[in-house]
């Protein structure tokens, strides 16, 4: 009997051990399933969507427009494109969460992923490719009557070279470097595109670097009012630029692309591309991505004949986000 009361105890004990370990269990699956809902919610989509461009002369904020339109449109996401200071001040905008998209040249976003020149020991990390869009091409311009041929004519001229850090900054420090010169030896203003157009005009300024797609708004601008010229490099110089920078690229500047330039001008080139924090959800980026890509033979800015699927990757230089590599993989398309 003694024995039989202590099976039946034994028995109920396990039971109600068997009990709790059950309960125990649940509580875990459910706080689970918890944590896997709110890791769900992480990756809904957007409602809004900033877009950081350039200047308003230049032409990232008019294309700009036109792409953040066309991505509202197609994913339901209200899309706004903003005028802002151009690359370096849109990347570190994104680094601290100020907007979602940025347009950049690659040879900024390569300085600040890898923390260099103006990034100088304070990399960037999360901030990922979308693709390349189109040659940004770098233009040397001054007045016709300047009496300016050469890059090394600029010595001892006030010449714009464009906000400290600024892309087109860095490229007018690297092309003097070439060129056996350095900003001591200009009397360097920091101006954006209209600010240096205008100072030409006035005959502030002797000269500008604007690293803009061709034809530039504040170029066409100012060739309307007086004649301009447009500095050719030469070739062994871009040789030795792209040797030390390989983001660059020989580009020529066509004749008749600006009135009073009747003839093809040498010069160099980065590309313009879009980046994206890096936190936006994949199938949020693979529809961007879609999105810019094949409405840009519809769109009406001039550049836009040259943002390709094909040439999406064309010199982007850091990590995709992997929408963007969901895209490019369905195309086809991989880096060279």
């Amino acid at each position: 009997m003694k024995q039989n009361k202590l099976l039946l105890f034994g028995m109920l004990l396990f039971a109600v051990l068997m009990l709790l370990a059950a309960c125990g269990g649940e509580s875990e699956d459910t706080g689970g399933e918890a944590e896997g809902d709110d890791g769900g919610g992480s990756e809904e989509a957007p409602e809004f969507l900033s877009m950081l461009t350039g200047g308003t002369s230049g032409t990232y904020y008019p294309l700009g427009g036109e792409m953040a339109q066309n991505i509202g449109d197609d994913t339901g996401i209200q899309t706004d494109a903003l005028s802002s200071n151009a690359s370096a001040d849109n990347v570190v905008a994104l680094q601290n969460g100020e907007a979602e998209l940025a347009m950049v040249q690659t040879d900024v976003m390569s300085n600040a992923v890898e923390g260099v020149n103006s990034f100088e020991g304070e990399p960037v990390d999360n901030v990922l490719a979308i693709g390349s869009l189109y040659p940004e091409t770098i233009q040397i311009v001054s007045s016709a009557d300047s009496g300016i041929e050469t890059v090394e004519d600029l010595e001892g001229m006030a010449v714009s070279v464009g906000a400290p850090g600024s892309g087109t900054y860095v490229n007018a420090e690297q092309i003097l470097e070439v060129h056996g010169l350095s900003m001591d030896d200009i009397n360097a203003q920091n101006l954006d595109f209209d600010e240096s157009t205008s100072g030409i005009q006035d005959g502030n300024i002797d000269a500008a670097f604007i690293t803009s797609g061709t034809p530039t708004g504040a170029v066409e601008g100012l060739g309307a009012t007086v004649d301009i010229s447009i500095v050719s490099m030469e070739e062994d110089k871009i040789a030795e630029l792209i040797e030390q920078y390989p983001y660059y690229a020989e580009d020529t500047i066509e004749a008749g692309t600006y009135g009073s330039v009747d003839e093809d001008i040498t010069t160099a080139a980065v590309m313009a591309m879009m980046v994206v924090t890096e936190d936006i959800p994949e199938d949020t980026v693979y529809e961007i991505t879609k999105s810019m890509y094949e409405n840009a033979s519809e769109m009406a800015h001039d550049k836009a004949e040259l943002i390709t699927t094909e040439t999406g990757l064309d010199g982007v230089g850091i990590d995709l986000h992997p929408g963007a590599q969901r895209y490019f993989d369905e195309e086809g398309v991989s880096a060279d």
